[in-house]
């Protein structure tokens, strides 16, 4: 009965991911079946932690994390969890020999989203950024790779700036929400209550900087992974598109979004270039 413990919990985990995300899923969606699991799984475990530390404002946010870490720790130790979510990542860690540092930066950057509102310095920001964003980017580049410890070490550099990318564009795009409703500002330097457009220029020049290199790891992707990772870079460019045309004030008083007949077309057309071998 165990096989039937593991599949309703895997279930969970890709109930999360469509439930919390509609673009991710998505794209995960568009990975080869082989692999799609375990993208889920890994999600449901990010999703989950990320809740705990900005949603849950009536409850001891800090004493969830913590229950939260310890419930991670025992599952990696004992393979299997109660919690369906950690059981489901626990599967996955395993599977693939994730490296458990990266579980540990990113546990570290959730944590600090506990208490820490403002990022002076491009250290604390890199650090920050390395393990909300870089790491989810790396245990996934594990799973694509199928495990191959060569190819991942090829591709790591490109999965980590795809992977700040994506992050820096919800930066972007979720700054009313950050700065009004978390009271928290990740860009250092950038005075988000006067947000001009040179700060505005100089974070998207940055973004498509990181965008360039991940494009280049993209390429090199199996053929598992390559249609659904290009899916989502597509996305996260339209998304930057908008976030460039739309006036610097105007970013902060409205959360941009890319409709849905835009993200219908742009998985037309990354279907099209891949299945050409364009990208």
């Amino acid at each position: 009965m165990k096989a039937l413990f593991d599949t309703v919990s895997y279930q969970c985990s890709k109930l999360v991911t469509t439930s919390y995300s509609t673009s991710f899923s998505t794209a995960t969606k568009m990975l080869a079946p082989s692999i799609r699991q375990d993208i889920f799984n890994i999600y449901g475990f990010v999703r989950f932690a990320d809740e705990i530390v900005d949603t849950f404002h009536d409850y001891d946010k800090r004493k969830l994390f913590e229950n939260f870490e310890a419930d991670l720790e025992n599952a990696l130790e004992d393979k299997i969890s109660l919690n369906p979510i950690l059981n489901s990542f626990q599967y996955t860690f395993h599977k693939y020999d994730i490296d458990k540092d990266l579980i540990k930066a990113f546990m570290k950057s959730m944590r600090l989203d506990l208490d820490k509102q403002v990022y002076l310095t491009q250290e604390e920001y890199r650090e920050y950024i390395y393990g909300s964003a870089d790491v989810v980017g790396l245990m996934c580049l594990k799973v694509f790779v199928g495990g191959n410890q060569d190819k991942y070490d090829e591709l790591k550099e490109s999965a980590m700036s795809l992977g700040s990318a994506f992050q820096k564009v919800n930066f972007l795009r979720d700054l009313k929400a950050d700065f009004e409703d978390l009271s928290r500002t990740y860009f250092p330097g950038t005075n988000l209550e006067r947000l001009d457009e040179a700060s505005k220029a100089k974070i998207i020049q940055e973004i498509e900087e990181d965008f360039a290199k991940g494009l280049s790891g993209i390429n090199r992707l199996p053929v598992e992974a390559k249609f659904g990772v290009y899916t989502a870079y597509r996305y996260y460019k339209k998304l930057l598109t908008k976030l460039k045309k739309t006036p610097s004030m105007e970013i902060k008083n409205k959360r941009i979004r890319v409709a849905d007949y835009q993200k219908v077309h742009l998985l037309a057309r990354s279907y099209v270039k891949c299945r050409l071998n364009l990208v």
